[in-house]
Parts: C-alpha cells; structure tokens; sequence
C-alpha cells in the first residue's frame, strides 16, 4: 500500500506513522511552574541530538505546561523511563490542571536538581539536567503549519544509580529503558504490552497503588 500524507488516506483503522517511527525512546520530563508547582510529562518524540555537546530534544504538539515552565524557567529533567516505572510513567502522563504535580499524582518522589531548579524522579535509575538552548516551531512545506514546539536543552548534569552500573557500564538489563512504539503499544525489549493513557476527572483523584 502507499498514501499520500497531505490527505492521509490510508484506509488503515489507526494512523501508522507513529508505529513506523518507534521504537522512540521516552523523555520524562521534569519541569517547575512560577508558582512553585513540580510538573512531570513523558514525551515520546525525544532523542538525543548530540554529545559535544551533549544536547537532547523533545518535541510537543501544543503548548503544554511543560513547554512554558521549561520556557520560562531556563531549564528542565529528563529522567530515564525504565520498564518498573511505566505504570507511574503513565500516571504521570494525565491532563492534569497546571496546579496539580503529576510527581504526587502518579506516588513519585520529586529529587531536586544539583545545577538546575527542576526537579527529576528519585525512582529513576539515571536521570539528566538540561538547560535550554532553543525553543522553536519547525518550519514545514508551504501550505501546511505546524504546532509543533521543539525544545533543545544541553544536558549539564547527569544522575546514575550505582546499582545499574556493572564493570563501567550500565547494565541496559537492570535499566530496562522503555520505548513508545505506535498506537498504545509500548516496549522493553523483551515484550511489548499496552497502556492506556488516563484522564483527569475527579479533583480529588490520587494514584492508586
């Protein structure tokens, strides 16, 4: 099969981008609003761009809390996603209200940072502190526009768990990173299961567990 993605007709039940991009790996990104609140968002399309120097992104199709805060603030997290923190990974991704912290929501204990005023997830085996370098909107072929917002952070320092490190290296075994495959689907490596993303209803909600 073959479509055009101006139309998108492809005649499929879910788009396939985004499952023939993958596997993607997950930036959970930690950021702090004006007001003193810890925000806690994982985002699919992010990578990293760079290692001299070290230079990460990721990207979101509107304009999210964690934009603004990272925008406003100079800086953000990104902690590692590893596969005995995906149920809390997904906590962490509800469309919560810009007052609530996803750290407390999804029963995360928020770390502070050691250069930056953003706070990253003490579970996390491995965690980076990034400052902002660029904001921007992706420019695009004439007639479509985008709402993309691309965040470029250069990572100043970088947190690792000890009992992940084996003769030097991090073991990828006990790290167990998880990576966002398309549609609902998410990997370890090993297997792949799903989560659905849960939405916020009940002001007094709590994560359960």
């Amino acid at each position: 099969m073959f479509y055009e993605t101006d139309t998108n007709k492809h005649g499929l039940a879910h788009d396939p981008f985004k499952a023939i991009v993958s596997p993607r790996p997950i930036g959970w990104i930690g950021t702090v609003a004006q007001d003193g609140t810890y925000n806690l968002a994982p985002y699919s399309f992010f990578n990293a761009i760079g290692d001299n120097p070290k230079l990460v992104m990721f990207s979101s199709n509107t304009r999210k809390d964690t934009v603004t805060n990272a925008e406003a603030s100079g800086v953000f997290s990104a902690s590692l996603a590893s596969r005995f923190l995906a149920e809390k990974i997904n906590l962490s991704s509800v469309n919560a209200p810009p007052d609530v912290s996803e750290f407390d929501f999804a029963g995360l204990e928020a770390a502070p940072g050691r250069l930056i005023a953003a706070p990253h997830v003490r579970q996390a085996f491995a965690a980076l502190e990034c400052k902002v370098v660029d904001i921007f909107t992706p420019k695009t072929l004439p007639g479509f526009k985008s709402g993309d917002l691309v965040v470029i952070g250069q990572v100043v320092g970088i947190h690792i768990d000890a009992q992940v490190v084996v003769d030097g290296r991090i073991d990828m075994a006990k790290a167990a990173p998880l990576a966002r495959l398309g549609y609902r689907d998410y990997s370890d490596g090993s297997q792949t299961f799903e989560m659905v993303r849960p939405l916020w209803k009940d002001p007094d909600s709590k994560a359960q567990g």
